[in-house]
């Protein structure tokens, strides 16, 4: 994955987590492993076909939970219970038809035959597409789990393992190797959660089954040409639901744009080769615009009586037009560049910490588009580095909303003319600016930040 649209799909753990927050609206399907659904307890199943797919028995002792065999909360004519069973009926046959797509990518017949061979639906990833979570986190929560010291101390330890493969790559390539660690660490937790399933077999299911089929299609035929090029041997290619692999979660079609052979063995391996890794994670953010020698951004404290407005991505200023406006960095400390542009960002509205955000904090959100996902893996990446905690304190106190309040929330703002989407529970952008709206209205902070204050104001109470 690394690019495909609008999606909560790729980087199916850290994506999913951080896009849950009130930090943007769907994420793009880049790579998104297991590793932090796994942390968080996710389960995953396979789903035999054939006849026509039913739910499955109940699991036994251990077992991953089976397919629910219910309508899709998208609402997707695909995600219908019955348009799935359809589909994964004829699963077999819609693998097949794939063959002249696969052999204008010149993968041979006998490598289409070989690796196709007992590929079977996994319906279960219909529910994992379709999930609407009752109760998100909030960004606090999220970076406690994520940023942790037993994380830390491991990251520590990859970074002097692989010193001389960190070397070459920042050398060649210019990038931090404190974020490349982080991003190592945040997706996989250094290589010990990427998840178990077939990424063919995932991809080939997405591929013929659901409201992806287009994306996946092209994800599906990938992988079988990283399989045919013997890059990665059958059972390295194993990952997340959505077909994200290895340590820093490639997507099929991500490592066919990224992946280096750093070690000149003849094989880009981006899953058990450091050298190859690493480099391949460089290149991505390289060629994604990474500045060398540049930083993510900066904790900053925000005066009293500060206007949120400007809390936007598409209000960026120097850093000295900042502080004209009273923006200083936490803990005193001088901003190195004040010519440098960033924009504002308040996840946590006014009661929590600000942070400008560089060049380089956009960079680490087309790895993953969530601003929760960028963060954790700048102030990681900092704390590797040897830095400190962040400064101020998160207002802890705030309860997160239920996806029921979520909706709630957009109904009462549509019906005061804020709010002009379809409610949906998903407290993105086109939320955001609708809250500010209502805020500014009654005399509040503008921060946009939904949380259950404003949701009692908006009742009437």
């Amino acid at each position: 994955m690394r690019r495909t649209g609008s999606s909560l799909m790729g980087r199916t753990g850290a994506v999913m987590l951080a896009a849950a927050l009130l930090l943007g609206g769907e994420a793009r399907a880049q790579t998104s492993g297991d590793g932090i659904s796994n942390l968080l307890g996710n389960i995953f199943s396979g789903q035999k076909s054939g006849a026509p797919a039913q739910p499955q028995a109940a699991p036994g002792p251990g077992a991953a939970p089976p397919w629910s065999g219910e309508d899709g909360a998208s609402g997707h004519p695909l995600m219908t219970a019955s348009a799935i069973r359809e589909a994964a009926a004829n699963f077999g046959n819609c693998v097949a038809a794939m063959w002249p797509d696969a052999a204008r990518r010149h993968i041979s017949q006998a490598s289409f035959q070989r690796f196709t061979a007992g590929l079977e639906p996994d319906l279960r990833i219909m529910d994992l597409m379709d999930s609407q979570p009752e109760f998100t986190k909030a960004i606090w929560d999220y970076l406690d789990i994520l940023v942790n010291d037993n994380r830390l101390a491991k990251g520590r330890e990859i970074l002097a393992k692989y010193k001389p493969q960190f070397d070459a790559v920042e050398k060649a390539y210019g990038v931090d190797r404190y974020i490349i660690a982080s991003i190592w660490g945040i997706e996989s937790n250094y290589s010990t959660q990427m998840g178990d399933r077939s990424v063919l077999n995932s991809t080939a299911t997405l591929a013929c089954i659901g409201r992806r089929q287009k994306y996946f299609r092209d994800e599906f035929l990938s992988a079988l040409e990283i399989l045919h090029r013997g890059d990665l041997r059958p059972e390295q290619l194993r990952g997340s639901w959505a077909g994200a692999f290895g340590p820093t979660q490639f997507m099929p079609t991500a490592f066919k744009r990224y992946a280096i052979d750093a070690d000149g063995d003849g094989r880009r391996d981006v899953v058990d080769n450091p050298h190859d890794l690493i480099a391949s994670t460089a290149n991505n953010l390289k060629k994604d615009g990474w500045q060398t020698g540049a930083t993510w951004g900066y904790e900053v404290v925000l005066p009293a009586g500060f206007n949120f407005m400007l809390a936007d991505r598409a209000k960026a200023m120097t850093i000295a037009q900042w502080q004209q406006l009273g923006l200083a960095r936490a803990g005193g400390k001088p901003f190195p560049n004040p010519a440098d542009k960033a924009y504002l960002l308040a996840p946590a509205g006014a009661e929590g910490p600000g942070f400008l955000m560089l060049q380089n904090f956009r960079v680490i959100m087309k790895y993953n588009p969530a601003e929760a996902y960028a963060l954790a893996i700048g102030h990681f990446a900092d704390r590797l580095r040897g830095g400190a905690p962040l400064v101020q304190p998160w207002p802890r106190q705030e309860r997160v909303l239920s996806r029921a309040e979520r909706l709630e929330l957009q109904q009462l703002l549509a019906r005061r003319g804020f709010y002009q989407g379809t409610p949906d529970g998903q407290l993105g952008g086109r939320t955001r600016e609708a809250l500010r709206g209502f805020q500014a209205s009654i005399g509040a902070p503008a921060d946009g930040f939904a949380s259950s204050d404003v949701l009692e104001r908006l009742r009437g109470r």
